[in-house]
């Protein structure tokens, strides 16, 4: 499904509504109404059924929604009903944290490889995967067939490793590294600095006393 112009924040929010979904179908929960969707995730029940007008009516009037359909909407529409595959850039101690995340993998990211210059590091596992020197980036992205591309090198490397996963044939990058990357076009690139989250949150602890 190739959507235009959906707003980056109804995106995100269409992934937490699938996570709730989850949740309702773990627990045998057959149908939700939208205004049961919007208490469980914490916005108005007018957003999330903006949010699914994007992609079609899914709902019957009086009814509400079957959450097992709606959920196999979801992720049919945010790209889960097929695998993804990831390199992983840094076995630091964030990348090993990430590499051990078991929920990657239950939304269908399955990390390949991991990669990384330190000697030290190199032959180790995390999980089941090898983690190999980060000479051999071309050779994995083209027998993995990697669609995704994770950064969690330190800043004076990052631009680096990216120009790196470009060249290779990457099209999607996660970026935990905190500097700003510059991508060429049609390259999908995500930022997530820690740190930039810490200090709203700080930000908001001082403005509001």
């Amino acid at each position: 499904m190739k959507v235009f112009k959906i707003p980056e924040a109804t995106v995100m929010r269409l992934s937490i509504y699938s996570r709730h979904l989850k949740h309702l179908q773990d627990e045998s929960i057959e149908t939700v109404s939208s205004e049961e969707i919007a208490s469980g995730v914490g916005v108005s029940s007018a957003q999330v059924r903006k949010d699914l007008a994007y992609f079609g009516e899914f709902g019957t009037r009086g009814v509400g929604y079957k959450v097992q359909d709606l959920l196999g909407h979801l992720k049919k529409i945010l790209g889960l009903d097929k695998k993804w595959n990831v390199i992983m850039i840094g076995a630091g101690k964030l990348g090993s944290a990430l590499a051990l995340y078991e929920g990657f993998r239950e939304r269908g990211f399955l990390i390949r490889t991991i990669l990384d210059d330190d000697k030290k590091k190199v032959g180790s596992k995390l999980k089941d995967v090898l983690i190999e020197p980060l000479e051999l980036l071309d050779t994995r992205i083209k027998q993995y067939n990697i669609d995704v591309g994770i950064i969690t090198v330190p800043a004076v490397a990052a631009q680096d490793v990216t120009d790196r996963l470009v060249a290779a044939g990457v099209k999607a990058i996660l970026n935990f590294s905190p500097r700003v990357l510059k991508v060429p076009g049609g390259i999908v690139l995500r930022n997530v600095d820690l740190s930039v989250n810490l200090e709203v949150l700080s930000f908001n602890l001082s403005f509001n006393k």
